[in-house]
């Protein structure tokens, strides 16, 4: 029995699933810097059906009414299995150069941008510099606040407002607690109410109860230490080595990096710049 010169819809949905399976399936990879050989003929397929109904919208669009559709050989069907085995055995270690004929060239452009890598927001990088941790600790001056000594906040207290996003987005995944050593009530009066007016607490999960202050820099350390945070943020490198056996990350918040420091201990100029804000 002689073979049609057109192909059935079900015959060209054959060939575009063995054409796009390798071909989304190297740019999947290649998003992910991963590659992906073992993935089983039903991942394949599925992904391959996401980029076919893609690219079937985008024919419908192209084809002006009225104009005739352009045949194209009739070809054996291959089972999907098959179709996806070869796709897998194709690529190996090394991703091969899949490309689409000349004439889907539309269609090759459609894909691309479907795959094309989409930039994570602050939240979703907060999260993975966090590693998920629930409880982060902070100290306040040279981090938070402008001010960089107890004796600034006899004067006056100012809120970084290059932080307070940052801020934000750490309250929504973490349990924060911001804690200083101050000198006098009047200071940590000044902190609250620099806090407070910069929408500290109605913007974000932190209250005022979860501020904390200390007469001593020991006291901070005690403070850190009854907490148990999965984070802790300082600027004092003494405190932060003090802490490293006891704490499961730091962050040491300097100018410069220290000449040691502990392997769970990081160091950035900012915690802005730390969560990729900056």
């Amino acid at each position: 029995m002689g073979e049609s010169s057109s192909s059935s819809p079900t015959e060209e949905i054959a060939r575009l699933i063995k054409r796009l399976s390798a071909y989304v399936t190297v740019k999947m990879s290649s998003l992910f810097s991963t590659s992906i050989p073992n993935l089983d003929s039903r991942s394949i397929g599925a992904i391959a059906g996401l980029a076919i109904a893609v690219i079937f919208t985008w024919r419908a669009i192209r084809t002006p009414p009225g104009e005739p559709r352009r045949r194209q050989p009739k070809r054996r069907m291959q089972s999907a299995e098959t179709s996806s085995a070869a796709a897998q055995s194709n690529l190996g270690s090394n991703l091969p150069d899949v490309s689409l004929p000349h004439e889907d060239n539309g269609v090759q452009d459609v894909v691309d941008q479907f795959f094309q890598p989409v930039k994570p927001t602050l939240g979703q990088m907060v999260r993975q510099k966090l590693s998920e941790g629930r409880k982060v600790t902070c100290r306040l001056l040279g981090v938070i606040l402008e001010e960089s000594s107890p004796e600034e906040l006899q004067k006056q207290a100012t809120v970084r407002s290059s932080v307070l996003e940052v801020l934000l987005e750490i309250t929504k995944s973490s349990d924060l607690y911001l804690m200083e050593r101050v000198l006098d009530d009047e200071s940590e009066a000044r902190v609250l109410e620099a806090l407070e007016t910069a929408g500290v607490f109605t913007s974000g999960g932190l209250v005022k109860d979860k501020v904390l202050f200390c007469s001593t820099e020991i006291g901070r350390t005690s403070f850190v230490r009854q907490l148990e945070p999965d984070w802790h943020i300082d600027t004092n490198p003494e405190i932060t080595t003090q802490l490293a056996r006891f704490i499961k990350y730091q962050l040491h918040v300097s100018e410069s990096k220290p000449e040691r420091s502990a392997p769970n201990v990081f160091t950035s100029q900012s915690i802005e710049q730390f969560f990729g804000c900056a």
